[in-house]
């Protein structure tokens, strides 16, 4: 038994969800310019979640749905999944983002499963509040270590592939550390560094 886990927003999907939900909202920018500090490592990740969410209060969920399902997705991200899944990998996502996203991902991309957040609505009309899986800086370290005990994969056969500073809890327990298109506080934390756009880049480096 192999595993992968990817995050999702600028790794399998080309952006950051939450910045594409802000933009009906007129604030694009300044929900981005926080995301930008968050994966800089520059903020805690649970604030600045909680942050930006809160900025999303009324907008309608069928918006979000909308948003959610029209990503778009990064070059090479679905034959990727199909070919890891070939190599006897389980392909996992985890996502600081929304399960409005990730769930449906999952049957376009292929992967096996998927742990994100949730955005509480109320009457079709989004709260402000979010909760979830990946709410932490160590969500997903916390995660994939369940996982691997779930699966009995031991650290030299898990993969991890992310970009931004709250992956690197999962980089801590995975011997295969792919920083795709990354900051520089993840490539730290690599030991496989991919600078272009094309996740197919991964299998050449496996």
């Amino acid at each position: 038994m192999k595993l992968c886990v990817f995050d999702f927003d600028s790794t399998l999907m080309d952006g950051e969800t939450i910045d594409f939900l802000a933009r009906p909202l007129g604030l694009e920018e300044k929900v981005a310019g926080i995301t930008e500090r968050a994966m800089q490592g520059e903020l805690d990740f649970f604030e600045s979640l909680t942050t930006r969410v809160s900025l999303l209060k009324g907008l309608e969920q069928s918006t979000v749905d909308q948003i959610c399902q029209n990503l778009p997705y990064m070059p090479g991200a679905k034959e990727t999944i199909a070919m890891l899944k070939e190599r006897g990998y389980t392909v996992i996502v985890f996502s600081g983002g929304f399960r409005n996203a990730t769930s449906y991902a999952k049957d376009i991309l292929g992967f096996d499963a998927d742990f994100s957040n949730i955005l509480h609505q109320r009457e079709g009309i989004l709260t402000g509040l979010v909760g979830g899986d990946m709410m932490f800086d160590f969500s997903k370290g916390d995660m994939i270590t369940r996982i691997q005990n779930l699966l009995h994969v031991d650290r030299a056969n898990t993969m991890v592939v992310g970009d931004g500073a709250n992956d690197r809890s999962m980089f801590a327990h995975a011997d295969t550390r792919v920083a795709f298109c990354a900051k520089d506080i993840l490539k730290h934390e690599a030991n496989i560094i991919i600078d272009i756009k094309d996740l197919t880049q991964i299998l050449k480096e496996i």
